[in-house]
């Protein structure tokens, strides 16, 4: 696995700069920065999941980087190959069904557990590209979208897959994925992609244009905020929120920030949401995006957390976990208006979290798989 490279300076799509912090976006080879972003090198340039983690690592985000699909013929067709190393391969997203363990990643691996991550499994998945996000409505049906703007479907809890939809064209990968319903569904992804289902997945529409996005930025990640609507964050800071459910979309002109957001979470409280990115940079907003509080956050020696945060979830004891480059592992106990932090002796990158049943998490990233305890620290070391 590649090791994390770093910039002093990213460039916006015209080659002028835009701002003096790394920029980080998920890969294939796995966490890497960005360096520049020119719309003429779109084509030649590829882009990923940040810390696809191991891939683009957007941080885990693949922040401001154009991307490219992979066009190898391996890679088109047939099914991920099997390996036992597959649960200490870079996965990018993690989620509880309530009856299993869902993990995704490289090289099109979906793993899952049946006894609370002591053991894995490999499921049969029709693609080796690699998988970004996942997001289930119940214990049986789920969604994974990935590169080459892949999305894959489950209803046997993520035992077995099917393709749904592909586009070899668009050259750009799918980066998140929520559905309302069993019927209703979002995916956004690099250079603005939107689409949407109405029917399950068996028919995909590029909505693209329904949001106020004419430079086409990347949309890293897409949320529901409760007794509000949907909300997209992305590229550049870029914000759009949907009171509607996604029917119709509003930009956000007062931007909180400038610098790439690779993540947003709804809270359990109305009109409540995260959005977080670069540098440890995390914003708080109790109006649906109307006004926006930067929460400090420090590391253990009283500095100023400056790795990039690249997922989060809401737990269902109503606590928040965000994750991130470095090892860092955030906890909130308050409707994020406060935050733990610790970072993980090992450094990896993490790229997604989620809740085991006692209470204690699972965290994915560079290294695959890791237990931890509920405040992210090695369990036995808490």
């Amino acid at each position: 696995m590649s090791g994390l490279l770093i910039s002093s300076t990213a460039y916006n799509k015209k080659g002028g700069r835009y701002m003096s912090e790394p920029v980080m976006r998920r890969t294939q080879s796995g966490l890497a920065p960005i360096l520049a972003r020119k719309s003429a090198l779109r084509v030649h340039s590829p882009l990923a999941k940040a810390l696809s983690l191991c891939s683009v690592l957007s941080i885990l985000a693949f922040a401001a980087a154009p991307l490219q699909a992979e066009t190898s013929a391996a890679a088109d067709a047939g099914y991920a190959i099997e390996s036992p190393k597959a649960v200490e391969s870079l996965l990018l997203d993690v989620v509880n069904t309530g009856e299993r363990l869902i993990a995704v990643g490289d090289r099109g691996h979906v793993l899952y557990s049946n006894d609370q991550g002591q053991s894995w499994q490999q499921a049969k998945v029709p693609t080796r590209q690699m998988l970004t996000s996942l997001f289930f409505v119940d214990a049986q049906h789920g969604w994974v979208v990935g590169h080459d703007a892949q999305i894959l479907a489950t209803t046997d809890g993520g035992l077995t897959w099917t393709k749904q939809f592909e586009d070899l064209e668009r050259e750009a990968p799918l980066l998140d994925v929520w559905f309302k319903d069993l019927q209703t569904g979002y995916a956004v992804g690099a250079y603005g992609a939107l689409l949407e289902t109405t029917d399950g997945g068996q028919n995909w529409e590029d909505v693209s244009d329904r949001l106020d996005n004419e430079d086409a930025y990347h949309l890293n990640a897409i949320t529901a905020v409760k007794d509000s609507g949907l909300f997209i964050v992305g590229e550049l800071g870029q914000m759009f929120r949907s009171a509607d459910w996604g029917e119709t979309w509003e930009r956000i002109e007062d931007l909180p920030y400038e610098g790439s957001l690779f993540g947003v979470i709804g809270t359990d409280q109305p009109a409540t949401l995260l959005a977080y990115g670069l540098r440890g940079h995390l914003f708080r907003s109790t109006d649906f995006g109307d006004s926006w509080q930067q929460i400090t956050l420090n590391t253990p020696n009283n500095g100023p957390l400056e790795f990039g945060l690249a997922d989060g979830a809401l737990l269902d004891d109503g606590s928040v976990a965000v994750v991130g480059h470095g090892g860092t592992v955030l906890r909130s106990k308050d409707h994020g208006q406060t935050f733990s932090l610790i970072n993980r002796p090992d450094r990896l990158s993490l790229a997604g979290v989620a809740a085991l049943d006692n209470g204690n998490l699972i965290l994915v990233g560079q290294g695959g798989v890791h237990l931890a305890a509920s405040t992210g620290a090695d369990l036995g070391q808490q």
